[in-house]
């Protein structure tokens, strides 16, 4: 009886899990070499730590808040995860969109997460002061906003550590080198870790 439970513990523990990463650019290896982008990052991070996850990467290069919520209940209904990382904002930001319509995607993609009992995961994003200082302020406190009203995870700042470092990004100034990515793989990690090991 002793032996089952422990090997029905073991079992919980280590049974894997499916993670949805929904972004833009930043997680499409946008001008890096195929394979050098932070999500690949993750999957190899994961055996090396042996720790039994499949990462599906759905991220599409200029996607929006309104692309992703408009692809997110396919893809949900098709993976059904048990994680699922939203990384997606910068391109409203770069249109001036506004951010009450941009937290109103990022609400409504969040909810659909939850409703199949997804832990959702948001990942914060920063624009530069130049946009205006109070579109800036208040697009950045959108996502801390989001995470604590509907009780997600939040990585404050997706880009820490490399937003300020010119040596960090490609040409345009907006995407970061390959150089970059294991910054942010480790950005999120320690927020991303322990979903994956919780029973």
């Amino acid at each position: 009886m002793l032996l089952t439970l422990a090997l029905l513990a073991s079992h919980a523990y280590s049974a894997s899990k499916t993670v949805l990463v929904l972004g833009d650019s930043l997680s499409a290896e946008y001008g890096l070499a195929r394979g050098k982008g932070w999500v690949n990052l993750l999957q190899e991070r994961l055996r090396a730590e042996k720790i039994d996850a499949r990462i599906i990467n759905a991220s599409i290069s200029g996607d929006t808040t309104s692309g992703g919520a408009a692809r997110l209940p396919a893809l949900l209904k098709t993976h059904r995860p048990d994680i699922l990382i939203i990384e997606l904002g910068a391109n409203d930001a770069l249109r001036g969109l506004p951010v009450a319509a941009t937290e109103a995607n990022l609400r409504s993609m969040i909810k659909a997460g939850q409703a199949i009992n997804a832990k959702v995961i948001l990942l914060g994003m920063r624009i530069p002061p130049n946009y205006g200082p109070s579109y800036a302020e208040n697009f950045h406190a959108m996502y801390g906003k989001l995470a604590r009203e509907n009780k997600t995870a939040l990585v404050p700042f997706f880009l820490e550590g490399i937003a300020t470092r010119e040596d960090m990004f490609q040409p345009d100034r907006i995407h970061p080198l390959a150089a970059a990515h294991p910054i942010m793989l480790d950005n999120v990690w320690p927020v991303l870790k322990p979903l994956l090991l919780k029973k």
